[in-house]
């Protein structure tokens, strides 16, 4: 199997997030058949790590800059 962390240049997490729900919404209708939902459910699934995989990033950015700003000497910053 693919890794599926892998994500899209223009991945974009909050129309990820939309276009998960709106699978969720159709997965919770009942209108689809049980090969339909076995589908959506894998996007779903799919998308969700792409958004884990993007928060995790974003996580540790924001780690790395609480580092520097704790390292760095306060006295020299401009407010």
């Amino acid at each position: 199997m693919p890794p599926r962390s892998k994500k899209p240049k223009d991945f974009n997490y909050e129309e990820t997030i939309a276009s998960v729900e709106a699978m969720i919404g159709q997965i919770e209708s009942g209108s689809l058949t049980l090969e339909e939902v076995f589908e959506q459910f894998a996007q779903a699934s799919d998308a969700l790590v792409q958004c884990e995989a993007f928060l995790k990033g974003g996580k540790e950015r924001m780690d790395l800059l609480i580092e520097v700003l704790e390292s760095s000497p306060t006295e020299n910053l401009d407010f």
